[in-house]
């Protein structure tokens, strides 16, 4: 057995340096387009004085989701700019809206073609499974090793967690769309790229929604672990204060993470309402 687990880690370690020393340029591409994306969203934000921001969060929070939580949402942003975390809340926003919108683009077409291919579901669920059970801290190793320190590790190693639910879930919104439709579709004459469009997504699309949310809290949550190799934002004031024992940073921190998560989570879960209400009408 030694014998094995020696061999398999030579392998490992063969074919890491192998890609490093063969493949720097694509790495340095690719790390250089992913730093691209998280400066322009993370301008863009910086560009916008914290009042304004909050002030959209309190109007759209009021209409879309409630008073006690607009009121509630602002009151907690305008907290993260009084500890003086402004912009590392807005870093972490960065972060997790780059990262899961990447993983969206990649999980749910895939999602629909697994959702239509009955074959693909077992290995497909290996995979998944692979990826939701193993340590969060095991994705940024080679993040580290091919792309260095920073934002574009943080980026891939979210863009990785996330990828599962929303996988999942649309998979299976798929997969119950009602039969008596389906067949509705065929016998109205409906090519099966007509029918995806306009029976199955519509149907999963609740679905799918709800997979959007599932992307954002775990992605939020791996945002806040690689906080250990230089992303930025509250994960990295987190782990700064940890090995400072900064207790009162920390907390801050925590703080501000808190509040971030749930103006996360209400507005996308508040989007999974509209668009189920939206299926159904």
């Amino acid at each position: 057995m030694p014998d094995i687990t020696d061999s398999f880690d030579s392998v490992v370690n063969d074919a890491l340096m192998w890609v490093n020393d063969n493949a720097t340029t694509f790495f340095d591409s690719f790390r250089a387009i992913l730093d691209f994306v998280f400066n322009l969203i993370d301008g863009l934000l910086g560009l916008t004085p914290y009042w304004a921001f909050i002030l959209i969060v309190l109007v759209v929070g009021w209409f879309a989701v409630g008073r006690v939580f607009a009121v509630a949402a602002a009151a907690g942003l305008w907290l993260c700019q009084a500890m003086g975390l402004w912009s590392e809340t807005m870093s972490t926003l960065t972060l997790v809206l780059s990262s899961t919108l990447i993983a969206l683009l990649i999980a749910i077409p895939s999602g629909i073609l697994v959702g239509l291919a009955a074959g693909l579901t077992k290995a497909s669920d290996v995979v998944l499974d692979f990826i939701q059970t193993m340590p969060a801290y095991i994705y940024l190793l080679p993040g580290i090793a091919l792309l260095g320190y920073g934002p574009a590790t943080a980026m891939c190693a979210t863009t990785l967690v996330a990828i599962p639910p929303a996988m999942r879930l649309t998979a299976h919104g798929i997969r119950m769309t009602p039969t008596e439709f389906r067949e509705l579709g065929t016998a109205v004459g409906m090519k099966p790229l007509q029918a995806l469009f306009k029976i199955r997504i519509p149907f999963a699309f609740p679905a799918i929604l709800a997979g959007v949310n599932q992307s954002l809290m775990l992605g939020f949550g791996m945002v806040v672990i690689a906080g250990i190799v230089g992303s930025g934002g509250l994960g990295q004031t987190v782990y700064d204060a940890v090995r400072t024992l900064q207790i009162d940073k920390s907390i801050n921190a925590g703080i501000a993470i808190v509040v971030l998560s749930i103006v996360l989570d209400r507005f996308s879960q508040r989007l999974g309402s509209l668009g189920s209400g939206g299926s159904h009408g």
